[in-house]
């Protein structure tokens, strides 16, 4: 009788590694929660046509979190749904298992990926225009390609009721790129944030730490990449570097580890102790790897 490791493995080996990247994030966060190993990850993935290495298969598997986001019910489901055949009575077993899991942090209940329904709304935006390209115009930023994941709502509802022109930027997990929240921002076509409190605003119950907004998509990511806190900084900042990404706060930055193939680094310094602070540890990580790194000072809009 099979053991639950040698179902787990079963079933990652009934998948196709070929699938898109979104569903491969997914199988590895599943597969780590059903308790295999990076070995057996690893060998999984060099099954793929388009199989780019170990060194990328070891960073993304370190990337998962042991304690969140995706369960073992993920794997066996999708495997099932592939043709793995099992009796009837580990299927049911397996249909009673939770899909997700919810993690718990100190404060509150925690998402650690965009919840279903969000995701739905971030894909029917369409490309920037209107009032949200003249915000970012009158700010001087470079508009990002309409590949890069900055969206625009010509209504987007504000917690408050109030119901505006609004960016929506989807915030992805660094090392993965698995979706794990949304940052909006409410604008007025003359060049300012609209006048509703507060203007910008991440999702409730879903986590920052970790995320990055890819305003250039990972396939512009060819050598080398600049990061910034904010997104209108780091737009600032595009019309000198590219591609750019986009942090969100200090705390991702100063946390922004070294990405597999991206050889040179440029970060945007924005003028405060903790935006200093947060560009020399960056720094300083990526440097210990032998990666080329430049601080500039942030270029704030208009």
């Amino acid at each position: 009788m099979l053991s639950e490791i040698d179902r787990a493995r079963s079933a990652l080996f009934h998948l196709d590694a070929g699938c898109d990247r979104e569903t491969w994030v997914r199988i590895g966060m599943a597969a780590r929660s059903a308790g295999l190993d990076i070995g057996e990850w690893i060998d999984w993935c060099s099954t793929r046509a388009n199989y780019s290495g170990e060194r990328e298969a070891r960073t993304v598997w370190q990337s998962f979190r042991s304690d969140g986001g995706i369960g073992a019910a993920t794997l066996f489901r999708l495997a099932l749904d592939a043709g793995w055949r099992v009796s009837s009575k580990i299927r049911s077993e397996i249909n009673a298992l939770p899909v997700n899991k919810i993690v718990q942090s100190s404060e509150r209940l925690v998402r650690a990926t965009l919840d279903p329904r969000w995701l739905t709304y971030w894909n029917s935006l369409g490309q920037i225009r209107d009032s949200g390209r003249e915000y970012l115009e009158s700010r001087q930023c470079m508009l990002p390609p309409v590949d890069g994941d900055l969206r625009f709502d010509p209504a987007g509802r504000h917690p408050s009721d109030y119901t505006g022109p609004c960016l929506v930027a989807l915030v992805t997990d660094i090392l993965t790129g698995v979706p794990i929240s949304l940052h909006r921002t409410w604008v007025n076509s003359d060049g300012n944030k609209a006048d509703v409190d507060p203007s910008r605003l991440l999702l409730g119950g879903h986590r920052k730490a970790g995320g990055a907004i890819r305003l250039w998509p990972d396939e512009a990511v060819t050598h080398g990449l600049a990061i910034a806190e904010g997104i209108e900084t780091a737009l600032s900042l595009a019309r000198v570097f590219q591609p750019v990404w986009a942090l969100i706060d200090a705390g991702n930055l100063s946390k922004f580890p070294p990405l597999a193939g991206v050889d040179a680094l440029t970060v945007a310094v924005d003028d405060d102790a903790a935006g200093a602070k947060a560009a020399d540890t960056c720094a300083e990580r990526w440097a210990v790897v032998d990666r080329d790194i430049s601080l500039v000072e942030a270029i704030h809009g208009a």
